[in-house]
């Protein structure tokens, strides 16, 4: 008999780049498939998922900014290309026979659900994966906050962030060798020390509503099924309390 998920419901974030695989830039199938796939068997363990997907492989609000576009229309940009991955990877689960539905916050009802709580709480509820695309629907706001504030809406136990490396470090492990790893941290030194682990706005969201955060590799096959059932390789970022 195979076990259960340690957590009952949780929330995904991946990075846009996690979907482009060795592309220098946009969507790469195969790849899609196969995070599919990881996030499928984490749900067959029991678990219900959200998911929150950035919009990186296609564009950047920031370095949109930084080149001199408005930074509010470099956002809307970015939040266009997050609905552009939460379609391909509702495709991708439906594909494997997964019930699954893009919900964004900014509305556009030809292709996808506008973001409702009590409806995505219901989709959950019955089942499905649920992934929640264009942000906040605000402009300076990152995925990494609307993977918090969903969490929180969603009543989510933790975020799990699925990254290219198993944890934090401090510093960058493909640059410094000799960066050492954090097995847990709380949510104020993950503040104070400026890790990169999600932006300062989403992490005090996370402490503020005791929702702890799990890093991991989403590279490793099976390695979010490890991480729902509460084993495998990651960082916990939490109130740092005993329990």
């Amino acid at each position: 008999m195979s076990k259960g998920p340690r957590y009952g419901r949780v929330l995904v974030k991946l990075s846009g780049e996690a979907l482009m695989g060795d592309q220098p830039y946009g969507i790469d199938v195969k790849v899609v498939e196969r995070l599919a796939g990881e996030v499928a068997e984490a749900r067959n363990t029991g678990a219900q998922i959200c998911l929150v997907i950035g919009g990186g492989n296609i564009f950047r609000g920031i370095s949109g900014a930084a080149s001199g576009m408005d930074r509010a229309d470099a956002d809307h940009l970015g939040m266009l290309a997050t609905v552009m991955n939460a379609i391909a990877f509702q495709n991708a689960l439906r594909n494997r026979g997964v019930p699954a539905y893009v919900l964004s916050a900014i509305p556009m009802h030809t292709v996808c659900e506008p973001y409702i709580r009590s409806r995505a709480l219901r989709h959950i509820d019955d089942g499905a994966v649920v992934i929640f695309a264009a942000g906040t629907g605000n402009p300076f706001f990152t995925t990494d906050t609307t993977a918090a504030l969903r969490a929180a809406e969603m009543d989510c136990e933790v975020v799990i962030k699925g990254t290219k490396v198993d944890g934090v470090y401090t510093a960058d492990p493909a640059k410094d060798k000799t960066a050492r790893r954090y097995d847990r941290l709380t949510y104020n030194e993950a503040l104070a020390g400026e890790l990169g682990i999600m932006d300062g706005a989403a992490i005090a969201l996370a402490r503020d509503n005791n929702i702890p955060i799990i890093v991991f590799s989403i590279l490793a096959a099976g390695s979010l099924v490890e991480v729902v059932r509460g084993g495998g390789k990651f960082t916990l970022v939490d109130s740092g309390e005993a329990g």
